[in-house]
């Protein structure tokens, strides 16, 4: 059987996307293992679904490369905006029904999007964390492979753990990322972010995100970034955040309310068809 696709990404953080607003393929979980594999499939970071929506100009169903569910990603939504936008499904503005509520966004350039991402969250159970207290999980002490770091949490639908670093460069991403991953104060996982400031509207950061490792970029992860070294006191407030990582860099501004709005690329690379 054939299966068309379209090859997308968003500052590198690359998925394939399917066209199911007629029909969806079966075991999704299974299919993008193994469509995600690098060299030997598409290769991607996972698999995203673009399915009608009754509240909005589509729904994204998403899911990383391991196969696991997640309920929302920032480069991705923008791609599925652009997505809709070439196939004429929408025009300027475009709206997104996600597994984290509808996210609401407009063209500002040729291939740019804005994305109003929501709030940023501290709250530990909307985190979801465990063991650090009742408090806003801002500036806290966690144990992670026998060293105290300090980390600063964020839900921006999906949740993240932030801690600076001197060098992120520097940072043995494969050995921390999964230690964080699967910390028994994280019971569903966690997307882990390394940053580094720049200054206080430059951040430089490296991202190890559940179920698909180190990743080019992660949108929901620029932003959770951001809200944090607000909350830490680092960043401003109603200003643009260069927030720069590996494979491109993206804007975020955090208004005084903690909501969060996002703008960066959506590329498409590529459509084919690949035997399942």
């Amino acid at each position: 059987m054939a299966l068309k696709f379209t090859k997308m990404h968003g500052c590198g953080n690359d998925y394939i996307y399917l066209d199911c607003f007629e029909s969806t393929p079966e075991n999704l979980p299974e299919l993008a293992k193994k469509l995600s594999v690098r060299h030997f499939s598409i290769g991607s970071d996972g698999l995203i679904c673009i399915c009608r929506s009754s509240i909005a100009a589509a729904r994204m169903e998403m899911y990383n490369a391991d196969g696991s569910r997640s309920p929302m990603c920032g480069n991705g939504v923008r791609c599925v905006a652009q997505w809709l936008f070439e196939h004429g499904r929408v025009g300027d503005v475009a709206s997104v029904e996600t597994d984290a509520g509808i996210k609401n966004m407009h063209r500002v350039g040729d291939g740019d999007w804005q994305v109003d991402m929501g709030y940023a969250s501290f709250e530990p159970e909307e985190i979801p964390v465990k063991g650090m207290g009742a408090e806003p999980v801002v500036s806290k002490d966690l144990m992670v492979g026998g060293k105290a770091y300090s980390v600063t949490c964020v839900s921006m639908g999906n949740p993240h753990c932030i801690t600076l670093v001197k060098d992120a460069a520097g940072v043995q991403i494969e050995k921390l990322g999964p230690a964080f991953e699967h910390h028994a104060a994280f019971p569903v996982g966690v997307n882990t972010e390394f940053v580094q400031v720049i200054s206080p509207r430059h951040l430089k950061m490296r991202v190890w995100e559940r179920g698909s490792g180190e990743t080019m970029a992660c949108g929901t992860g620029a932003c959770a970034v951001a809200a944090a070294c607000v909350a830490l006191g680092i960043s401003p407030r109603e200003t643009d955040i260069k927030v720069e990582l590996l494979g491109g860099d993206l804007m975020i501004r955090v208004d005084r309310e903690w909501r969060v709005q996002m703008t960066g690329p959506a590329v498409t690379v590529c459509e084919g068809e690949v035997k399942i």
